[in-house]
């Protein structure tokens, strides 16, 4: 197993030097007690200061003006998004005494469910397995603060669910202080009962009856300070854990509800194609075993049966003429040509003798979670109701009364747990088809995709094309210009909603959703002198999607590939270099303690070397540095079938994540960051060729898999950072590493890269085989015990 730890010295409380803003503890927040039977506590969080101090400059470098993410970026904005139905937010006490909380965001696994049992039982005084924290239905009166994505989850609802805890524990004081006949601040909590210093108790299934209030009362509180946290920064495991390793959870799929059958979509061989007409022995398929329904629906066939074998075997057995698809005949190369033409002009001119300019292509990549797009829809008639992982269901539950001709409020939607997102949940196609399937054979549906056509034709992180342009001075960096060309980037609708709401606030006022995006998002964090970046995206004939860390893991590593590069010229260490040009001192110290920790500029043998990676979002400041080995007798080992070439040895990341609340959860989300990171990197991308791509499921599709990850592993996390808010999480590893890991490559094999990831124009392996389109799910191999023993 790689070895793992973080930093364990004393959090302080201070001003943060990149923003100015002093932490929340000790100020007076408003909240509610709602009129109901039982305690019931919302949040009513003003708007706090988003704007700070500005970045701090090298003596030696050329002072750049600050770009929009140094000041307020994405989490900012759907922090701001998210105040207007805050109050709308309840913590509530039930009458068995245990505290409840229906969370307004999705758990893909990343934790949240975990860490607001934590941040309540904290506020509380009692512990996080006294409070339920499940996942709420659609809840279209939140109107925008309903979306998990972007790493914000904690950013945006750690304070307001912070103030209703506290006011339901001030309640639940008050009605003891009366019960009890004693005074409030000799009362404390202990276990779910409020006891006083004679010993004597009360419940708090009792104390939410008492301190039910028959009107919606304001109420101040003051939150717990830091220094007397006694749950939050403590490492605590996921609750659902034993349950996910043993086979216990509950995901979608294993979901019962009458009637709903498993149901498969036939799909075309080319990425967008739609029937050309009905399949030719349409009655025959409906006469197979287990058949009980085949009809067309949207760019397919909808196959229902008892089990989902026999929903397969009906798909496969249908015969189908297809149209084309939306990008028929076309290949990379053709993708990339018009991705050129579309590129916008650099503002320097090129001085000769003093510029540097690189051009990276960036290869389609596959977003798909473990578990693949599924969703449950019943319909009667009137009403639906909706079993389905979701990060936006306000928008899956619009999709389903559109589809199904009813009223929003007549859609139930039920968020469950998802088997990983990447951001595939951001969007609800699973939803729309399966409310399609439910609507045209009319019956409920257990609607689930194959892996293979969630490779060919679910949501990539689209290709794109990256281009720098650096003019260097003596001794310092005179500009430095990022361009970005892509393939467009689709968000999904409750993204949209949400930045265009705030779009007109941000600088740069009326721009379109995903430059607003990229205005919120990408930056360099350095003292380069003229500095700028755009992007424009065409071509929206794909499936794509918000993957994973979005622009950030393409630009961060196109910006510190040229970084590195610039440091050569200067005849400067790649990691002294950064240090000296970087703007802010909270990322200067990451790139010090990074630096230090990987023992960086040690020897090592001939084909291998270090790498370095730096990257500033979600609040959070991260340095990567990795060992990378290039030998032949690593390059060209054999595994079937398998995508080897050089390998990652040894990561060293180092995270300022502001205010850490799980450190045993952040660290894994780093972990998972670390290998997307590598991935993305080295083998994994997508080839589309003649319309259509080629890997189909993951065993062709190169991940990074056990024989190239990284023996050793070490995660640091900066435990007494001076910025006050939580960071994000999820996201945060895999621009850094990235980065970090083409770096590595370059300076062990001498090789300049073109292209990610970097192994993508290589021939494929001995032994790989592209499954075919027809039948269009492939069979599933049954010699896999051949192979293992």
């Amino acid at each position: 197993m790689p070895a793992h730890r973080a930093g364990t010295t004393t959090r302080s409380e201070s001003r943060d030097s990149g923003t100015g803003r002093m932490s929340l503890n000790r100020r007076k927040f408003l909240g509610y007690l709602v009129a109901a039977p039982t305690l019931v506590v919302v949040a009513d969080v003003g708007r706090e200061a988003v704007f700070g101090g500005a970045p701090q400059a090298s003596a030696a470098a050329l002072p750049s003006p600050p770009q929009t993410p140094e000041y307020y970026e994405f989490v900012d904005s759907y922090r701001d998004a998210c105040r207007l139905t805050n109050a709308l937010l309840r913590v509530e006490v039930k009458e068995d005494g245990r505290v409840a909380f229906a969370l307004p965001r999705s758990d893909n696994g990343q934790g949240i469910q975990t860490l607001f049992a934590m941040i309540i039982a904290e506020e509380m005084g009692i512990d996080p397995s006294d409070v339920d924290v499940t996942l709420a239905d659609a809840r279209p009166e939140l109107v925008f603060n309903q979306l998990t994505g972007g790493s914000s989850t904690t950013y945006s609802l750690y304070t307001p669910v912070r103030v209703a805890a506290a006011i339901a524990k001030g309640a639940l004081l008050d009605a003891a202080a009366q019960a009890l006949d004693g005074e409030r601040r000799l009362l404390e909590t202990a276990g779910l009962t409020v006891v006083d210093t004679a010993g004597n108790s009360i419940g708090f299934g009792e104390l939410s009856r008492l301190a039910a209030v028959p009107v919606t009362t304001p109420v101040e509180v003051v939150l717990k300070a830091n220094e007397e946290f006694t749950i939050l920064g403590k490492p605590r495991g996921k609750d659902d854990a034993y349950a996910m390793v043993t086979g216990q959870k509950k995901f979608t799929c294993d979901i019962q509800v009458p009637d709903a059958l498993p149901t498969v979509i036939c799909r075309a061989p080319e990425l967008n194609g739609f029937p050309d007409g009905g399949p030719s022995n349409i009655d025959e398929v409906r006469n197979m075993p287990g058949i009980t329904d085949v009809e067309p629906i949207g760019n397919g066939i909808a196959v229902r049966a008892r089990t989902f074998g026999q929903a397969i075997d009906g798909v496969n057995a249908l015969e189908l003429n297809w149209n084309p698809g939306t990008v028929s005949g076309q290949s990379d190369e053709d993708i990339v040509e018009g991705l050129r033409a579309a590129e916008l002009p650099l503002a320097v001119p090129a001085v000769p003798g003093k510029t540097l300019e690189q051009e990276l292509i960036h290869y389609s990549r596959n977003g798909s979670a473990l578990e693949t797009n599924c969703a449950i829809v019943t319909f009667d008639g009137s009403r639906a109701e909706v079993w389905a992982p979701a990060k936006s269901p306000i928008a899956g539950a619009k999709i389903v009364s559109e589809k199904l001709g009813i009223g929003v409020n007549d859609v139930t939607f039920h968020v469950i747990p998802g088997g990983g997102s990447f951001g595939r949940r951001l969007f609800n196609d699973h939803v729309q088809e399966a409310s399609e399937a439910c609507l045209a054979i009319g019956k409920p549906v257990k609607l689930m995709w194959d892996r293979a056509n969630d490779c060919r034709q679910g949501r990539v992180k689209p290709l794109c094309v990256t281009r720098v342009r650096a003019v260097v001075t003596d001794d310092a960096v005179a500009s430095f210009e990022l361009r970005y060309s892509g393939v467009n980037m689709e968000v999904d609708e409750g993204l949209t909603d949400v930045l265009t709401s705030q779009a007109i606030k941000a600088p740069g006022g009326n721009l379109g959703v995903s430059e607003t995006f990229w205005e919120l998002s990408v930056h360099t964090p350095y003292n380069f002198g003229v500095n700028t970046r755009a992007m424009v995206e065409t071509n929206y004939g794909f499936n794509s999607g918000s993957t994973r860390n979005v622009y950030g893991p393409d630009t961060c590593t196109a910006r510190e590939l040229m970084i590195d590069r610039i440091a050569e010229r200067l005849n400067k260490d790649p990691y002294e270099f950064r240090a000296e040009f970087v703007k802010t001192e909270r990322l200067r110290k990451v790139i010090q303690r990074a630096a230090e920790e990987a023992d960086w500029g040690k020897s090592m043998p001939a084909g291998t070397a270090q790498g370095i990676g730096v990257h500033q979002e979600y609040k959070c400041a991260t340095a990567c540095v990795v060992e990378i080995d290039a030998r032949p007798e690593t390059v060209n080992r054999q595994v079937r079938s398998g995508r080897t070439g050089p390998r990652v040895t040894k990561v060293t990341f180092v995270v300022d994540p502001g205010l850490l609340l799980n450190p045993l959860g952040y660290e894994a989300q780093v972990q998972g960051g670390i290998n997307d990171g590598i991935a993305n990197a080295m083998t994994a991308g997508l080839h589309l060729v003649d319309g259509s791509f080629v890997e189909a499921s993951w065993d062709n599709y190169f991940y990074t898999r056990q024989w190239n990850t990284p023996p050793e592993v070490n995660v640091i996390l900066i435990e007494d950072s001076e910025y006050p808010d939580p960071g994000g999480a999820g996201e945060v590893a895999v621009a850094a590493t990235m980065s970090a890991v083409v770096n590595a490559f370059r300076r062990a094999t001498g090789i300049e890269p073109t292209n990610t990831p970097v192994l993508h124009n290589e021939p494929f392996p001995e032994g790989f085989t592209q499954y075919p389109t027809a039948p269009p799910i492939p069979t599933s191999p049954t010699n896999g015990l051949e192979f293992t023993f």
